[in-house]
């Protein structure tokens, strides 16, 4: 019987056991409380910050449930999983941690994009999210993440920091590259709404997915020199490598990293993640970089209410992680390192809370245990409760904004040889910015935001300019002494017939064309840019007026000479009026001014500038570009004004060219010059003909155009001046006394009086002709009535009818040789009268001659 009851006691007995393990964990599981959390440790790309935190969180729990005076009579229990920063993936963990047993009071949360989703999905459990590594600045939108809070700072603590460095550095340009992620992206839209506010400009944003590479370079077109990078680690590391091919480096460019990278994030993991740069090649990129972090480790040695300071957290979680597999002793941390500190006040923050809830819930005898997803109140009093926590940790002082946000200070790190090594810190809400100097830069001085663009002005060379001024004035000189010449010597007949006032005019015109090779060398380096229009408008009217004076003084002769050549004969020996040739050279004036007149009215010549490609600076080591520019002048239909002005211009060149040939042979006494008159005409017309094409090509080398346009001035007026007046000098000089003139001028006289004289000898001579024309019609006639008095008296004296023999014949021959005697000496006293008229015109115009030949002449007449 005893054997029958034993099968039964012992059944009995493992059911009072089993029974009693059950009350044992129902007992056990009412003092504990649980909650849930996400962290982020597998996955590539993202943020990988759950290696670090999820050891650190564990920690927090071990310390808090440590504390007697705390949670008294409760543990804190923490259920997670890996999120691997996908929000889907973060989605489905929440949902396996909300519908699996126990129930959660909270959510623990890492990585931006899975705290967004959690924190908008978690508002219908009424559950409350403490995010300990998420800095999107969109969770700070309380209508859309009523119920969230994060230990974590966000992302726009850094923007008032970067602005600040900004300003202290004294950048107003900057670049932006970021991922395309929702925390970046809400972070860069702050990021330039304060650019805006302080002036400062945003050159360009460039955004990307996956790869950077097309990103990196639109930068190196823009010509980025500040640039704010906000991307995950990873990507980062491509940003870097990209850099480096993209000689995006070094003393001209100036980084802003993310601070919460490892230290060594820019040595690790290359080859697992593809990354084509060696480790050296990403040292050398990443020098200089700065970063701007919100402070994750408390700066002071003091206890925080774990009771250890900041560096015994750091003891105890590098131990940890050495147990994990990882390297500290040579620097080789865990993604995530840097917010741990965050993950360890998120728990105690929980902790905190849920003392404090479970104060005001014992007054009214509820407990946390009574929590559901359907409870609002004491989900009310959980978030009260986290709102008003405050208390210092491992990362500083912990405590909540109104918008859930963590409020810290930033910190600001510069990697120097390798390091980061701390410049400062900037507390945002005193707008303190405590410097400490220790800034390095690669090239000795701070970078620029911008390539430094110097417009140099190119400006005519000093030396092409004295030559040429030079040389003009000698002409200037040249010609004042001409118009001397031309003026003293005006009586002399080698001068009065090449008109000497249509050569003062030339000379005048010489004169100021040569002048205006000085108004064509004064550019930016003599006269401001005020004054400069001026200068334009001085140019055209000095090249206008002089080539009309000059030019239409020859033109107007030549003009005369082809006059002369087309009038009947009778008028070429008259004397050219020289009212005639003013009046042309004047008309031509009046055009000048009409056309000059209206183009200065109606559209004024202006300083327009030529801007040329960028140059490197000959001998500096500054981040330095040349931009060239040029100053013309030119009016807004300037191609309108130059059509007409060189379309007149070359109606008058062609017409005085075609005269000049025409006339190329023929000499006139009223205008001796002529020929020399042609060949003037000749090279000018060659020489506007090809300046003025030429210089439109060249106008953008000044010292090409200058020189050019200056040469064929001078030489147009000096050649000129040279084959009008060097031949008339000549003959003054070999005859200063009024002798005979040499061949150079073949019709000259030598005094005034000889002039008169030579027109009046003119006139009489006129008269003689006529008179000797009067004279052998009258002799004709003569000869005729003795004709026919011969025939008449023949007739009569003849014999009537053969008869009366030989005494009829006598008195015939006797008549005969009498009328032949008397028809002689008529026409002998004839001839005389008409020699004697002959002698009577050479004595008017050949005096000196007829003195000789008279006495010959009338002895033969007497004999």
């Amino acid at each position: 019987m005893a054997k029958r009851l034993a099968p039964k006691w012992l059944g009995l007995g493992l059911m009072v056991c089993l029974a009693v393990g059950m009350t044992a964990a129902m007992e056990d599981d009412d003092n504990v409380l649980h909650i849930g959390g996400i962290f982020p440790i597998g996955g590539e790309g993202g943020w990988q910050g759950g290696q670090a935190c999820e050891p650190a969180a564990n920690l927090a729990l071990e310390d808090v449930n440590k504390r007697k005076d705390l949670l008294p009579g409760f543990t804190l229990k923490l259920h997670w999983n890996d999120s691997e920063c996908e929000p889907g993936l973060g989605a489905s963990v929440m949902y396996n941690l909300l519908y699996n047993k126990p129930q959660k009071l909270m959510l623990l949360a890492g990585c931006s994009t899975v705290c967004t989703t959690v924190a908008e999905a978690a508002k219908m459990w009424n559950l409350v999210v403490l995010c300990y590594g998420a800095s999107s600045p969109a969770l700070s939108d309380r209508n859309r993440f009523p119920t969230l809070f994060r230990t974590h700072p966000s992302a726009t603590v850094h923007n008032p920091t970067r602005i600040k460095l900004m300003e202290r550095f004294g950048w107003s340009r900057v670049a932006i590259l970021q991922q395309a992620e929702e925390v970046f992206i809400s972070t860069v839209e702050d990021l330039e709404a304060r650019c805006k506010d302080k002036g400062i400009e945003i050159v360009t944003r460039q955004s990307f997915l996956s790869d950077p590479s097309d990103a990196v370079r639109n930068l190196r077109r823009q010509d980025a020199r500040i640039i704010v990078g906000l991307f995950y680690v990873v990507a980062a590391r491509r940003v870097l490598c990209e850099m480096f091919r993209q000689e995006l480096y070094g003393k001209q460019y100036v980084w802003f990293f993310i601070g919460w990278y490892e230290d060594n994030w820019f040595e690790v993991n290359l080859e697992k993640e593809g990354i084509e740069c060696t480790k050296e090649e990403m040292r050398i990129a990443a020098e200089g970089h700065i970063t701007t972090e919100a402070l994750m480790w408390n700066q002071n040695n003091q206890r925080t209410i774990s009771g250890m300071t900041s560096e015994d957290f750091r003891e105890r979680l590098n131990d940890v992680l050495r147990k994990s597999g990882y390297d500290i002793d040579h620097l080789r941390y865990p993604e995530g390192y840097q917010e741990a500190p965050l993950a360890y006040d998120a728990v105690w923050s929980v902790a905190l809370a849920f003392n404090k809830t479970m104060s005001r819930l014992h007054r009214h005898g509820k407990t946390l245990k009574n929590f559901t997803y359907t409870d609002k109140e004491i989900a009310d009093d959980i978030y009260s409760a986290i709102n008003s926590t405050q208390f210092l940790g491992v990362s500083g002082i912990v405590a909540f904004s109104s918008q859930g946000d963590r409020i810290a200070l930033t910190q600001i790190e510069q990697v120097i040889d390798g390091k980061y090594v701390k410049l400062g810190y900037y507390d945002t809400q005193m707008d303190n910015l405590t410097w400490l100097d220790r800034e390095r830069w690669i090239g000795g001085k701070v970078p620029q935001d911008r390539t430094i663009v110097r417009r140099v002005l190119r400006t005519l060379s000093v030396p092409l300019f004295i030559c040429m001024w030079t040389i003009s004035s000698v002409g200037i000189l040249a010609a004042i002494s001409l118009i001397v010449f031309n003026i003293c010597y005006r009586h002399r007949r080698v001068i009065q017939l090449s008109h000497p006032v249509c050569n003062t005019i030339m000379l005048a015109g010489v004169i100021t064309c040569l002048s205006s090779v000085f108004l064509l060398g004064l550019d930016g380096q003599f006269v401001s840019p005020d004054v400069y229009p001026y200068i334009c408008q001085a140019r055209v009217w000095f090249l206008s007026l002089g080539f009309t004076l000059s030019y239409g003084a020859m033109f107007s002769k030549v003009w005369r000479v082809h006059r002369l050549t087309t009038k009947a004969k009778s008028d070429t020996t008259k004397k050219i009026e020289p009212w005639k040739l003013y009046t042309m050279v004047t008309g031509l004036m009046v055009v000048d001014l009409v056309l000059l007149l209206t183009w200065q009215i109606v559209d004024p010549l202006q300083r327009r500038i030529e801007l040329f490609p960028l140059e490197n600076p000959v001998s500096t080591d500054d981040d330095i570009k040349i931009l060239p520019e040029l100053e013309h002048c030119e009016s807004v239909n300037n191609n309108v004004w130059l059509g007409l002005m060189y379309g007149y211009k070359g109606l008058v060149l062609v017409f005085g060219l075609f005269l000049a040939y025409e006339t190329r042979s023929i000499k006139v006494k009223q205008i001796n010059d002529s020929r020399y008159v042609g060949m003037s005409i000749y090279n000018v017309v060659v020489l506007c003909l090809i300046t003025a094409p030429v210089t439109m090509v060249i106008a953008s080398q000044q010292d090409a155009s200058f020189a050019f346009v200056a040469l064929a001035l001078i030489f147009c007026c000096f050649l000129s001046m040279a084959l009008i007046f060097v031949p008339k000098v000549i003959e003054v000089i070999r005859h200063p006394r009024d002798k005979a003139e040499s061949k150079y001028n073949p019709d000259v006289g030598v005094s005034k009086e000889d002039e008169d004289r030579y027109q009046k000898l003119l006139i009489e001579n006129d008269e003689l002709q006529q008179l000797i024309a009067q004279k052998e019609e009258k002799i004709r006639l003569l000869k005729i009535k003795l004709a026919e008095r011969d025939a008449l008296k023949g007739g009569v004296v003849g014999p009537p009818g053969g008869g009366g023999g030989g005494g009829g014949g006598a008195p015939t021959d006797q008549t005969s040789t009498h009328l032949t005697k008397n028809q002689d000496r008529h026409l002998r006293l004839q001839n005389i009268e008409f020699i004697q008229v002959i002698m009577c015109l050479f004595h008017s115009i050949f005096p000196l001659f007829l003195t000789v030949v008279q006495p010959t002449v009338t002895n033969t007449i007497s004999t």
